[in-house]
């Protein structure tokens, strides 16, 4: 049986103030749903079901114009009753991949990436493990569920308002993304209790239901230090435009790319840049957009799903959907060879 995901997108997000769901939401001009989704198809996990909750019409249209009809399952959480709740929904897509691993995700986390999702799985079959929860350490763990670990794996991960005082002190934190053993999810999931401060069915409950049930959990620690980053308002969202765009930069400057300045600089996961090429201020590349070398990219540029030839020098010009032949001049006001 292949390896399938459940990724959580029923949030509203109501300080993002906005009328479509958090998970549509763009860092760097994609819906952190689709970060997450690319991610998955990168770790070679095609078998994809997206719980939906509030304007849940609105993921149904993007994944349609995005993946295809039908090209991913969806299934509707009604009442936002907390991540256990969500998970449940997905009951009878689960039934039909028994024998498997789930992976759960955020659909709102969008930093997940594929290293930790592979090596996730790769600790989880190697310990025959029922659930393996990726984790993250960070300076401050306010808000994040704390993994208590053991001598042969971890023994629960308890939310941070029912945590005592000794709990708190732990930096290990529960990032969002869980291996199941999908099998060993169906037996339990049923069993989750809503007995916590919120009220709620907690998905961290499966853990320790299933070490009840003598299966062993562990926990995979991420290198990736933004791999539970998420956002709940405008700020945090603008946060992680800054972390991804500062990202992307770096491992151009990395591969050789020229930048005079980073100031107003945005570029897509998705864009190819050629050796030689300068990149000035100012500056959005974003889509499909490949860049050839050689090339240099003016201030004020904005430039969607092109193709730039060798040689080009682009100034001041918005370039979209269009190939630009090898020494090329576009210019505010006139383009020439």
């Amino acid at each position: 049986m292949a390896d399938n995901v459940i990724i959580l997108a029923g949030g509203q997000g109501k300080r993002m103030k906005s009328e479509k769901p958090k998970v549509l939401c763009s860092v760097l001009g994609e819906p952190m749903l689709e970060w997450v989704i690319s991610a998955c198809e990168d770790s070679g996990i095609n078998d994809i079901c997206v719980v939906k909750g509030y304007q849940g019409q609105y993921i149904d249209e993007y994944l349609c114009a995005r993946h295809g009809k039908a090209r991913i399952t969806t299934v509707e959480q009604k009442e936002r009753l907390g991540t256990g709740h969500a998970v449940m929904q997905a009951a009878g897509y689960l039934k039909e991949r028994n024998g498997g691993n789930t992976l759960i995700l955020c659909g709102d986390a969008p930093f997940i990436d594929k290293k930790t999702i592979t090596a996730a799985l790769e600790l989880h079959k190697a310990n025959s493990c029922g659930v393996t929860v990726v984790t993250s350490k960070i300076d401050d763990p306010t808000g994040y569920g704390r993994v208590i670990r053991t001598g042969s794996g971890i023994s629960g991960i308890v939310e941070h308002k029912d945590c005592t005082p000794e709990q708190l002190e732990i930096n290990e934190i529960n990032s969002g993304c869980y291996w199941f053993d999908t099998a060993s999810l169906l037996e339990v999931l049923g069993e989750i209790k809503p007995n916590n401060a919120q009220g709620e069915y907690y998905l961290t409950d499966c853990v320790e239901l299933i070490i009840a049930k003598g299966k062993r959990a562990d926990a995979y620690t991420s290198l990736n230090p933004s791999v539970s980053l998420g956002a709940n308002d405008r700020k945090g969202l603008l946060e992680l435009n800054d972390i991804a765009r500062k990202a992307i930069i770096g491992k151009w400057l990395d591969q050789g790319i020229e930048f005079t300045c980073t100031d107003g600089v945005s570029i897509g996961r998705k864009v190819t840049i050629g050796i030689g090429t300068t990149i000035c201020h100012n500056v959005t590349i974003s889509g499909d957009t490949v860049i050839g070398k050689d090339c240099r990219i003016g201030q004020g540029s904005v430039i969607e799903s092109a193709a730039i030839g060798d040689g080009s020098v682009i100034l001041s010009s918005y370039i979209c959907k269009t190939d630009i032949p090898p020494h090329t001049w576009v210019g505010p006001f006139e383009s020439r060879k």
